[in-house]
């Protein structure tokens, strides 16, 4: 999208840097209705988890674009933290931590999220992964016991009980009959991280995006409907005491699948530009993900799926483009044969 306030004329000529596509979209209008799409999602974290949710998202939207300014203005670049990029990053890693989490900790993820994998491979646009996912897994990998205790929802709190396991925490441990109902996965009355346990409003959230065209529904499609082909597929012949129905809807419900398909694996910067591309990487984080799940020994494997996907992007970019733009080269021999065969008989 051609932002109008970096296009210059010469001589009746606009010239500015690519994409050139015309429209009154641009960066900061972008990043804003997808900060509106992550509010439903936000609701309900304060919802199910009280304050905390506040104080965490507040915490790593405001770092997030204080670790941005302040790399901009040491280095003496251009400062960019009006183009709200910083601050949907800052929004979407805190919807992917618990809400009990230490700040201390939120603002580590912050860091590498906006200075390692943003800014040191030079801002917006070429940064190689997701920054959001990049920050989760490396407080997932360095602070795991604080990233693995889920708080419960403050409907399920009791005296005894304010930290509990995820859905797939017990699908992991043989205890599924323990898990919560379909429906209570769906409103989001389960533990897990703040904004990925209400599916309701990262649908409404994902409808935004796609009624204002932000996205494309490619990438989430496929990812969510490989995720429940996958699953569907291995409890048909797996058995157990659910149907293999409950079971690809349990996968899809629980975890990050949704708010992952929604929000991160559509970023624009670190997923495919192709049609087929995407289709792919939509299939791909769907694979990867339901490996992990179903045969590692971790019990999520969202983040990991993206964020393998992100380095895949390039590739599977490279394979689906066009061969050829005009003739193939067995036709150019062709018509040069011709020429060559024409100017023979004219000099006789």
């Amino acid at each position: 999208m051609t932002d109008k306030k970096n296009v210059k004329y010469y001589d009746n000529l606009a010239v500015a840097s690519s994409p050139h596509l015309v429209t009154a979209l641009d960066t900061q209008k972008t990043m804003m209705w997808v900060l509106i799409a992550l509010l439903p999602a936000f609701i309900a974290s304060v919802f199910y988890f009280g304050v905390g949710a506040v104080i965490l998202t507040a915490v790593c939207a405001g770092c997030s674009v204080f670790f941005e300014w302040g790399y901009e203005r040491l280095l003496g670049k251009k400062v960019t933290i009006r183009d709200l990029s910083a601050c949907v990053t800052g929004v979407i890693l805190a919807m992917n931590l618990p809400s009990n989490l230490p700040v201390w900790m939120a603002v580590i993820g912050c860091f590498v999220a906006i200075v390692i994998v943003k800014q040191l491979y030079g801002g917006l646009g070429r940064n190689f992964a997701n920054p959001a996912i990049v920050g989760r897994i490396v407080l997932l990998l360095s602070f795991t016991s604080y990233m693995t205790t889920w708080p419960v929802t403050r409907l399920n709190q009791t005296a005894d009980a304010v930290t509990g396991a995820t859905p797939l925490g017990l699908l992991a441990d043989g205890a599924l009959a323990e898990a919560p109902s379909l429906k209570d996965m769906l409103l989001g009355n389960i533990g897990g991280a703040m904004g990925e346990t209400c599916s309701i409003a990262i649908f409404i959230g994902l409808a935004i995006l796609i009624w204002k065209k932000i996205i494309s529904p490619i990438i989430p499609l496929c990812y969510m409907g490989t995720v429940f082909v996958f699953a569907f597929i291995y409890y048909s012949f797996a058995g157990g005491d659910y149907s293999a129905l409950h079971m690809a809807l349990f996968h899809l419900l629980a975890g990050g699948v949704v708010f992952g398909a929604t929000f991160c694996a559509t970023d624009y910067v670190t997923s495919p530009i192709m049609k087929t591309a995407k289709i792919a990487f939509g299939i791909g984080c769907g694979l990867v993900t339901m490996i992990i799940r179903l045969f590692c020994a971790y019990p999520e494997g969202a983040s990991f799926a993206i964020l393998f996907m992100n380095v895949m992007a390039p590739l599977l970019d490279m394979v689906a483009q066009n061969r050829f733009y005009g003739i193939g080269a067995e036709e150019k021999a062709a018509k040069k044969a011709a020429k060559e065969a024409e100017k023979e008989a004219k000099g006789k």
